[in-house]
């Protein structure tokens, strides 16, 4: 009898750990499962190469809009000048009608009322042909200089382009005797003047730099070489003004309204401020001569 209880009390014991055995496994089947290292490891790999081919991509793309925002906002600019031009007798908007006096109070992208101002685009002579009245800023992100006193930043308010003043925007280039010097600057060149509009720069890409790593605003789109009284003057480079800011390219808006980007030619030269131009990826493109800015 004993004996038999002791059997059946071992039955019981045995039925019962079984159970628990049961319940254990179950609970551990339910119980979620921890990364371990090297799985871990293996997903950052895979989340690296996976952002390693997804992130050019998208700089790439940023890129690519802020070149297209560009050019429409040269295209807006060559066709405020038109305008200007169609209601001014055929003669493009002045660069800078006041620079022979060095007063630097007007310019084609604005108005101001002191040197150490930066100009104001709503009393500009073109803010009547633009949307809102003002010259848009380049939205590739170039880190001018910004509310310094004129012989720091002189062409503050431009938005990063500049004007062909040499050949449209005033009379430099006129051979003619009997205009002043305060005439050339104030009166500029006619429609009908420009033989190959879709070969004459109107406005580009530009900037200056006063000293290495720095960039300021510059309204003006310069020429290789200086012109004057009708003379092109080729013992020196002018300082390059063009700004090739694209992925080394820069975009210009041609007398005819289209726009075409254009990238740097070769060039080994300081500017007139010591500044690497080439560096600073200022320059112009090819061919490096006038024939691409003046009217022929």
């Amino acid at each position: 009898m004993h004996s038999a209880r002791n059997g059946y009390a071992k039955r019981i014991g045995d039925g019962k750990r079984n159970r628990l055995n049961i319940r254990a496994k179950q609970s551990d089947h339910k119980r979620p499962r921890a990364f371990t290292l090297i799985e871990l490891l293996v997903v950052l790999v895979v989340i690296g190469i996976l952002l390693s081919l997804v992130v050019p991509s998208l700089l790439a793309a940023r890129r690519q809009v802020r070149t297209v925002i560009c050019r429409s906002n040269l295209r807006q600019l060559v066709y405020a000048n038109l305008g200007y031009a169609t209601e001014s007798e055929g003669f493009f908007v002045p660069a800078a009608a006041d620079m022979w006096d060095s007063s630097g109070l007007q310019r084609w992208h604005g108005i101001r009322q002191d040197l150490d101002q930066p100009f104001d685009p709503l009393r500009g002579p073109l803010a009547s042909f633009l949307a809102d009245g003002k010259v848009k800023q380049c939205p590739q992100r170039v880190d001018f200089v910004q509310g310094q006193q004129w012989a720091a930043n002189f062409e503050q308010g431009c938005g990063g382009y500049g004007y062909n003043m040499a050949y449209l925007g005033s009379s430099l280039w006129r051979s003619e005797a009997g205009l002043s010097h305060t005439q050339r600057y104030a009166m500029t060149t006619r429609t009908t003047e420009v033989r190959s509009p879709g070969q004459t720069l109107m406005f580009a890409d530009c900037a200056l730099s006063l000293q290495d790593g720095q960039y300021i605003e510059y309204s003006f789109a310069e020429p290789p070489f200086t012109v004057f009284d009708g003379q092109v003057l080729t013992d020196f480079f002018l300082s390059p003004s063009i700004h090739f800011r694209h992925s080394r390219r820069a975009n210009i808006g041609w007398t005819d309204g289209h726009i075409e980007p254009r990238g740097m030619g070769d060039l080994d030269s300081e500017n007139i401020y010591g500044v690497e131009s080439a560096t600073m990826n200022l320059g112009w493109f090819h061919p490096v001569n006038n024939s691409l800015f003046d009217l022929q």
